[in-house]
């Protein structure tokens, strides 16, 4: 089930609904960037393209998740 939560990104509010396992994810990494979610979230809204921007944050948490598969000594500093 999807949980929908409220951004405000660059002054204008929106709503995301994603699985409460992408939101933890997409938190943890905001948190190890240093970054609010908000930022994290508006950081990938400037990139996404013509995705829509719950898939694009999936796929950001993805390729996290694939990068740190790819290089185990980034997964151990984070």
């Amino acid at each position: 089930m999807n949980v929908k939560r409220s951004l405000s990104l660059a002054g204008h509010r929106t709503s995301l609904a994603l699985e409460p396992e992408f939101w933890g994810a997409a938190e943890r990494l905001a948190d190890r960037r240093g970054q609010s979610l908000a930022a994290f979230v508006l950081d990938i809204d400037r990139t996404r393209g013509d995705r829509n921007l719950a898939s694009a944050v999936r796929v950001a948490v993805l390729a996290d998740l694939t990068a740190c598969l790819a290089d185990p000594e980034r997964a151990a500093s984070s």
